[in-house]
């Protein structure tokens, strides 16, 4: 029996995407070298100092653990720069039918996200209240493929795993849901995302009771 529904934030229900790719290029840039969008790609569901030390690596640039922790609010605070002039133009469509739907079946609602501005973010699009959980960054101490936001999602709601759906859009993310036990939704590519339980493409014109059919043919 399904009684949540757990969304990651970045590429689910707003794509900031462009943000972090636009701050860590500035990055990248003032240290002297250039990034691309498909190294961006390679940085989906990683954490913010995990992405830094891959892109020091890329640009063959070696830095102290104090220099790397500097780098890393630099470019957070050019990424809060941009995402404070976020509204609700950005929430991707199809997702705020999608969260209506839900409410209306009776779904209880979380975000679990490995961003640690999902709180900010959520605030600035006008969604933050509908949520029940709201777990980021800065709550957890283990990143994804590790399932520790989605638990506390779940544990927050005074539910189990396997009574929640996690929909994600990183391959990291669905790993971390099927770790934990949840019932793991891809949004994005079956290219990218064929292990989870069932891939969507979007959330336009979709209906809860599409996507259990969907992991039912899936399973059987």
């Amino acid at each position: 029996m399904i009684k949540a529904c757990i969304f990651d934030l970045d590429g689910v229900i707003v794509d900031t995407a462009k943000y972090h790719f636009i701050a860590w290029r500035r990055l990248a840039n003032s240290l002297g070298f250039d990034f691309s969008e498909e190294e961006n790609e390679k940085l989906k569901g990683v954490s913010r100092i995990e992405s830094l030390n891959l892109i020091l690596r890329w640009g063959g640039i070696e830095k102290t653990e104090a220099e790397k922790e500097e780098l890393a609010n630099l470019k957070n605070n050019w990424y809060r720069e941009y995402i404070l002039k976020m509204d609700s133009s950005e929430i991707l469509e199809g997702v705020i039918p999608f969260l209506d739907h839900l409410e209306q079946q009776g779904i209880r609602l979380a975000v679990g996200s490995s961003s640690k501005n999902a709180g900010t973010i959520l605030e600035q699009v006008g969604l933050a209240h509908r949520f029940e959980a709201i777990i980021d960054g800065t709550k957890v101490s283990r990143s994804k493929p590790d399932p520790q936001v989605f638990e506390m999602g779940a544990e927050a709601m005074g539910l189990a795993p396997r009574e929640c759906i996690v929909f994600e859009d990183a391959p990291k993310g669905v790993d971390a849901a099927l770790s934990g036990g949840f019932i793991a939704v891809g949004i994005g590519s079956k290219e990218n995302l064929g292990h989870a339980q069932y891939v969507l493409p979007n959330f336009i014109g979709v209906s809860l009771q599409d996507i259990l059919d969907g992991i039912k043919t899936k399973t059987t």
